[in-house]
């Protein structure tokens, strides 16, 4: 019996290996930059992928799409399992971006005051408002329209990129959360993928007419201060279709589209996602 006790034991160890293979560990690590929607691939066939613990769906094809906040520093984890059965890892590592600062002084700030009258009507719409728009974002597409490349919803000047803020003495206000396309009123607005319209309503007292477009597994764009509305909650639109028409409604100074971009929450830039803009639509 001792002479086939070593066979035996190494044939052992080959079936115990095969059944728990050992775990990958990517060395190279994916990179990416604050406000970024991150577009990767893992292996084919990889599945329960979570970042930083938290569950995040893998396309079959091994596609992913993460949105790293704009104030995120430092790397996340990402932990999955291949189609061999080997659990995986790889970090991600965000670096820095230089955001569009204005430093004013503290005396432009206007504080709020405390024990001044209350505007309960404008507080009960506006929470109705956000409501809505809360309850817009909740809804999640299984189609996979985000992996259509993107095109600019409406061209003109940007007046104001996404991230930019104003700091009054050492006191931040709250950083613009979107991309400003100014030009003129009534200038057509195209879907940039194709989406589900989740909202098409208003005009509300901070967005004005809004529409909102879901564009699968958690990723919104939110159309801003529109003059017109063309389409309807549960519409299914087209990459190119027009949805609607550059306004200056709700709190807005003149006519622009504000796009914003959210990936379950977290705010995105979308300017990042685009092709140049043509030369003839600069200014």
């Amino acid at each position: 019996m001792r002479i086939f006790a070593l066979p035996l034991l190494l044939a052992t160890a080959a079936i115990s290996a095969a059944a728990a293979p050992l775990p990958l560990v990517v060395d190279e690590p994916l990179t990416a930059v604050q406000g970024q929607l991150l577009i990767a691939s893992l292996p084919a066939g990889s599945r329960d992928l979570r970042v930083d613990g938290v569950a995040v769906h893998v396309e079959r094809d091994g596609r992913i799409m993460l949105g790293v906040d704009r104030d995120f520093t430092g790397s996340q984890q990402l932990e999955w399992v291949m189609r061999d059965g080997r659990s995986a890892r790889r970090q991600i590592m965000v670096t820095a971006r230089e955001w569009d600062i204005d430093r004013l002084p503290a005396r432009l700030m206007t504080p709020a005051d405390p024990n001044g009258p209350r505007n309960l009507k404008w507080e009960a719409m506006r929470e109705a408002e956000v409501v809505q728009v809360r309850a817009a974002r909740e809804e999640i597409s299984p189609l996979p329209f985000w992996r259509a490349a993107f095109q600019w919803p409406a061209t003109g000047r940007i007046s104001t990129h996404f991230g930019a803020q104003r700091i009054y003495g050492e006191v931040p206000a709250s950083y613009h959360s979107g991309m400003d396309i100014a030009a003129p009123r009534g200038t057509p607005i195209r879907a940039p993928i194709p989406g589900i319209v989740r909202l098409a309503a208003g005009p509300f007292s901070l967005e004005g007419n809004i529409i909102i477009l879901d564009h699968g597994r958690g990723l919104h764009s939110a159309m801003l201060h529109l003059s017109r509305i063309d389409v309807k909650a549960g519409d299914i639109v087209a990459q190119g279709q027009i949805i609607g028409a550059i306004g200056s409604t709700g709190r807005s100074t003149g006519p622009h589209l504000h796009w914003g971009m959210t990936w379950h929450g977290v705010r995105v830039d979308p300017e990042a996602l685009l092709p140049p803009m043509p030369k003839e639509e600069r200014s």
